[in-house]
Order: structure tokens, then sequence, then C-alpha cells
């Protein structure tokens, strides 16, 4: 029975990143063995008993040691997860005649959702090798700014490593939409409308039209003339194109697609008080630039049929539109408003506020941008919705981390001990168990800092080893020395107590967690992500003095 449920544990934690589920194991067990369905509690505490001594292996400990009870087990998983993280192919995409967009409004810092969008179109432009191209769809003077951009070329492009083929600002290209909005009028399918936007709404509602589409040509000419040299007070007046107010899509429902504004715009300044609304620039820009497909979230579903009515009407080609389904960030605010409220009254740091899922944020936390492309494949084309939260994203990049990030002793709690007749010695440990040996050098003699959390587990007699170093005997609350071989005796990490450095990290609920780290830390530069052993990964965030500031990545 033991046996079976080691081997269920090792597996369910393999493929769950190291978390085992009691049920989903018992489940399994009893599968097997039918007859134990009899003694279930006895079977459910020895389930609690091995998933509590898995869960203090390492991700390639758990491999390593399932694939030592049955390799198909650990085959099968890899196969599965390598399937099901394929991109699947995209509708009459030709390889080297594909053009997809990165098309974000800069108008807020991105986040976790937005990352997942445009990687799967650059994705995708590296699988059909072609361009990806980057447009700023930057028409909403009241939000759009220049800091935004400069996050967008940081956070996004910098952080995630994306090569767009060219950049563009769709501001720049004003004029060629008051051309396009002037072929309609001149065609009779637009109109000038002085209608109040409840009114509009309304009338879109009851699929009746206003006075103002029965307009003659020559009054609506002057009308957008006079928009153009702001002689109409913004909201008083919008330019609508006509198409059928009976329509079974309301947004074909003679929509707006030119408005005033009287703000100020970061780039065209003064320049232009009339801008177009997002489906005509949209659906133009994706024209103009000759974009095949464009991959985006069902969210924008009752849209294509607009967009591509007004690509129809210029002649423009329309790209392939592949849609999935849109999912749900849970955990953290998301909405600029309030970030940015959040913000200003002091209850956040910044846009990089640990609680945050910004890319600012996760930058700062130490997610690498391998775990972004991860899990823009896992989540990929699907039409299901699903809700995503950090613990997502951590746990792949736990993966990726394990393989990489050098290791070091932390201990939040320390309580400085004494090992009477522990002797002398130069101690070396593994930066990395598989990748990096050696490379942490301690002198150490009978002085050490402990965990208090361990030293609360510690029974009267018991032999405790301090890995790497000695073993000890507790008794009476008291360390006395037992031996330097290994032995298989309760292990626990450990700092000499006379060669320590300050350290504090940044929790993820934005509190401060103080404690002492071994010297060899010195050898972290600004930026690397660290494994604290036995404690969790992080990043080094600044260097102030003797003190070290790091950022919690996860566990």
């Amino acid at each position: 029975m033991k046996d079976t449920i080691h081997k269920y544990v090792l597996k369910n934690a393999h493929d769950f990143d190291g978390k085992a589920n009691s049920k989903v194991v018992l489940g399994l067990v009893l599968r097997e063995n039918p007859k134990l369905k009899k003694d279930v509690p006895r079977v459910a505490k020895e389930i609690q008993k091995a998933i509590h001594e898995v869960e203090r292996l390492t991700l390639d400990e758990i491999h390593e040691k399932l694939r030592k009870i049955d390799p198909k087990l650990v085959e099968k998983q890899e196969k599965k997860k390598a399937d099901r993280h394929d991109l699947p192919p995209l509708k009459n995409a030709v390889e080297g005649k594909v053009i997809t967009r990165i098309a974000p409004e800069p108008s807020k810092y991105n986040h976790l959702g937005h990352a997942v969008s445009f990687l799967l179109n650059y994705m995708y432009s590296v699988r059909y090798k072609v361009k990806c191209v980057l447009r700023f769809e930057d028409t909403n003077p009241e939000k759009s700014s220049q800091e935004y951009v400069d996050a967008m070329k940081a956070d996004v492009l910098d952080y995630l490593g994306i090569k767009t083929s060219s950049t563009a600002f769709v501001s720049d290209n004003i004029p060629k939409y008051y051309k396009f909005a002037e072929q309609l009028i001149k065609q009779g399918k637009a109109y000038t409308c002085l209608c109040e936007s409840k009114d509009i709404s309304q009338h879109r509602r009851d699929m009746t039209e206003c006075s103002c589409r029965s307009k003659e040509q020559k009054d609506v000419e002057k009308e957008w003339k006079e928009m153009k040299q702001g002689k109409f007070q913004e909201g008083k007046i919008t330019l609508r194109i006509k198409i059928d107010m009976e329509h079974k899509n309301a947004v074909m429902r003679d929509p707006v697609i030119f408005r005033l504004s009287e703000h100020r715009h970061y780039r065209q300044d003064e320049k232009y008080k009339v801008w177009p609304m997002y489906d005509f620039e949209n659906a133009i820009e994706e024209g103009l630039m000759k974009i095949t497909h464009v991959l985006r979230s069902n969210e924008f579903e009752s849209r294509i049929e607009l967009q591509d009515h007004i690509r129809n009407l210029f002649d423009l080609p329309n790209p392939e539109v592949r849609q999935y389904a849109r999912f749900n960030l849970t955990g953290s605010v998301t909405q600029g408003r309030e970030i940015r409220k959040l913000i200003e009254t002091g209850n956040y740091v910044g846009w990089d506020d640990p609680r945050l899922v910004t890319l600012r944020a996760l930058k700062r936390r130490g997610i690498v941008k391998d775990a972004f492309y991860e899990l823009a494949k896992r989540l990929g084309m699907s039409k299901t919705t699903s809700n995503v939260d950090f613990s997502v994203l951590s746990s792949i990049n736990r993966k990726l981390l394990d393989e990489s990030a050098s290791r070091f002793y932390f201990i939040d709690d320390p309580v400085k001990v004494s090992i009477s007749q522990s002797p002398k010695q130069e101690v070396e440990l593994d930066l990395h168990p598989h990748h990096n040996k050696g490379g942490r050098k301690f002198s150490v003699k009978n002085r050490f800092y402990i965990s208090q959390k361990d030293i609360n587990l510690f029974q009267d007699g018991e032999i405790i080893r301090l890995i790497g170093c000695v073993n000890f005997r507790w008794k009476d609350k008291k360390c006395s020395f037992d031996s330097i071989e290994m032995v298989k005796k309760k292990k626990i990490h450990w700092l000499p107590a006379d060669d320590v450095i300050s350290v504090e990290v940044m929790m993820p609920d934005c509190t401060i967690l103080k404690g002492l780290a071994e010297k060899n830390i010195q050898d972290v530069k600004v930026g690397d992500v660290i494994q604290f052993e036995r404690m969790f990964f992080a990043r080094l965030d600044k260097i102030e003095k003797d003190k070290y500031t790091f950022w919690f990545t996860h566990e």
C-alpha cells in the first residue's frame, strides 16, 4: 500500500509543479487497489505522510524518483504537456506571407492579460517566419500619453523580447482618415449628427432614424468642415456612417465614426479636433497595413462585421480573424483607474506594487520572460473562458527557475546556537544541485544561526543534520556535536554565526521580511533571481551599504 501511495503522490506532484492533492491521490490509489476502500481513513493518513515527505523534494528530485518507479508515467505526462502547448495552425496562413500586429492603446500600463494577447500575435509571426507590426492606437487624446508608449517599449518589447518589424502611430494618419470620411460624405454614405449621445443610443435601441440622417450632402459637407475647424463644442456633433438602423447587429446601426475632442494630444499637440472612433481607425489600419491575421479575444466578436463592412467600403482587404476566449484575471486589481487611485492614496507603492499583475510588477518580482511564452501556449486559442491568477504563472516560472537559479541560505527568524565540541571546518556547498557544483564556501566551527521554526519541531534526544556540515544532538534544548558524516536524519539549513549579511525581502502583501543570509550572496547581481533554499525564490532589487533588498518571487 505504501509503495502505491508513494508512486501516486510523486505522480500528482510531478504533474502539478510539486504540489500533490490528497483527494486526487486517494482516487488513484483506490482505483488501483479497490480492496483499500474498506480502510479509507488509514489510507488517507498514509497519503498525508507521503505528501509531507514529497513536498520537501525539489521538482528535479520528484522527477527522478518517479522515473525510477515508472518511466512511462513521466513520459506520458511530458508528451501530454508538449501536445497541449503547441499552437494550432492558422487558417489560410502561408509561411513567409503572413502579417500580424500588436495594437495597444497607449493609455495604461500593460498587465498579464495584455502580454498573452501580444505574445500570441508575435509567436505566430515567428512560427510563420513573417512580420509583426507594432501599432499604437493613440486616437484617444484624453487617455493616450508618451508615458504609456515608453512603458510599452520597456515592459513589453524589452522585457518579453518581442521584436517587431516596424512601429506605427495611428495619430500620424489622421489626414488619411479625413480623406476616407470625405469620400463617404460625397457618396452619401455618411452624415453629421447633432443628436446627444443618449438620443443616439435610444434611436439605435428603437431601430429608428433621426432627422440628421436625411440631411442634404452640402449641409453635411459644411458641418464636417466646421467640425475640423473647431466651430462646434465637444460632444455637440459626430460623423456617422449610414448602414441600417434595423440591422440585427446593434453595432451596425449607423455607428459614430468621428467625434470631437478638445484635449491636447501627447503627440499631435492641438493639431486636430476631430478624431476617429476605434472601429473606423482599426478597420482601416488593418487594411492599409495589409494585416493578414488578427488574433484577439472574443469580446470583439460583434465588431468583426462592422470592421469588415468599413474595409469593404474602401476596397481594403479583410484579415483572417481568429478569436479565443477571454480569460479572467483573478486576485489582482487590473483596472488602470483603480490602480492609479490606490497609488495616489498611498495604498500601493506604484505600478510595480507586488500585489499587481502589471508587467512592471511581475518583472520586479522576478518572473522570467519564458514564463509568459509558456503561459500563452497553455491558454492558446482556447474557446473556453478560464480564470487565471498569479499562481498559474508562478507554477510555470518555478519550473524554469528551478533549472537555473542559484541556491543560498536565508533565515528570517534566526536563533544563535552553539554546538559543543563541533570541529572547525571549511565547508563548500553547491550553487545548484545539478548545473553548478560547489561555489559556496564557509568557514565554520561551533556557532551557528538556525531557524526558530525548525527548533520548534525538534524532539528531545533527536539527531539533527546541518545540511552539508555537521550532525548534532538536541538534548534539553542544547546542541552537542555528534558526527560529520552524512546521515539520514532531519536536515535543516543554517548560517555561520560570524559571517552573515542583513537581508530584507519585499513580500507579496507589501510587508517587509527581515533576516540574515549567507555572505555568498555578495556574488549575486541586481536583477538576478535566486532560491533561498527551503524558503522561496527572490529577485535582488538593490544593494545599500551592507543590506541586500530582495523582492519575493514565489515559493
